[in-house]
């Protein structure tokens, strides 16, 4: 599973039975919700791991929404036990919109490429 973690909105994506391709599946809002919802998809996808957008400044440095990702990676590893990774994620919205255009699956989209990004990684070190 990738996540663009967003102060409002999260995308979601997920990857084929192989897990090779990403792709977005839904943006959902940021609010106490959204640990429910992530938790009913892990069951309900059997989910293995969690791939999520790390968030840095223009200049490296973490930003605001960095400290609330570490607290969801924490939450994460500690109530579902499941590995979850960083992935550069620097404009990963404005990359999603160039490809595909401003739409209501934006982030989703971003997801999806951050997710990408990781299974590239992942596969050229095998």
């Amino acid at each position: 599973m990738g996540i663009d973690y967003g102060s409002k909105k999260i995308g979601i994506a997920m990857t084929d039975e192989a897990g090779v391709m990403a792709f977005p599946k839904e943006v959902v809002p940021n609010d106490k919700n959204f640990f429910t919802y992530l938790s009913k998809q892990i069951s309900d996808e059997q989910i293995r791991e969690i791939v999520i957008g790390h968030s840095l400044n223009n200049d490296g440095e973490p930003n605001q929404i960095h400290s609330a990702v570490e607290d969801l990676m924490m939450t994460i590893t500690l109530h579902l036990g499941l590995p979850v990774h960083l992935e550069p994620e620097q404009y990963s919205t404005q990359q999603a919109a160039q490809v595909q255009g401003k739409h209501k699956l934006i982030d989703a989209s971003a997801a999806a490429l951050i997710l990408d990004s990781y299974i590239t990684k992942q596969n050229n070190h095998d």
